[in-house]
């Protein structure tokens, strides 16, 4: 029997990673299994929740949808990575209660605070739309995350 692996090598939570894959698994499997990072959460499988949210190359993707090897390459930050003063905020703010949601809601919010603008043409809930939560009313998840309103007389 041959190894069918594949080696990929990417940058991690800003450190270099290589290592051998199937071919087939998701980034999701890789980031949980294969490199032992449990924060990013499996919710649905399908890309309709958002509790698996990671940053790929800057850019909040549903790791259950990506396939590990398309990583080659890339750039990939996960919840473990700085996001602990965020979740902070929400347990503090008490928008959280199961907490299936909360990497992928926190994911996002870290990609709101690093693009302001676009909350000059979105809302915040509407950004938040692909982070489902079962537990919580939004209002009290989008006050927690302290997404910041940019001064509409500087834009």
């Amino acid at each position: 029997m041959t190894d069918s692996r594949i080696e990929i090598s990417f940058t991690l939570n800003r450190r270099p990673v290589t290592l051998r894959v199937d071919p087939r698994s998701r980034l999701l499997d890789l980031l949980r299994y294969d490199l032992g990072l449990p924060g990013t959460k499996e919710g649905c499988g399908e890309g309709e929740c958002g509790a698996c949210t990671v940053h790929l190359d800057g850019v909040p993707v549903n790791s259950c949808l990506v396939p590990a090897w398309q990583v080659r390459d890339r750039a990939v930050l996960t919840i473990e990575d700085t996001a602990e003063a965020a979740v902070e905020r929400m347990l503090d703010a008490g928008t959280t209660q199961c907490g299936a949601c909360t990497p992928g809601v926190v994911m996002t919010a870290r990609w709101l605070e690093a693009n302001p603008r676009l909350l000059e043409r979105f809302s915040a809930r509407h950004l938040m739309a692909g982070n489902l939560c079962r537990c919580t009313g939004y209002d009290g998840i989008i006050d927690g995350i302290e997404i910041p309103v940019p001064d509409r007389e500087e834009a």
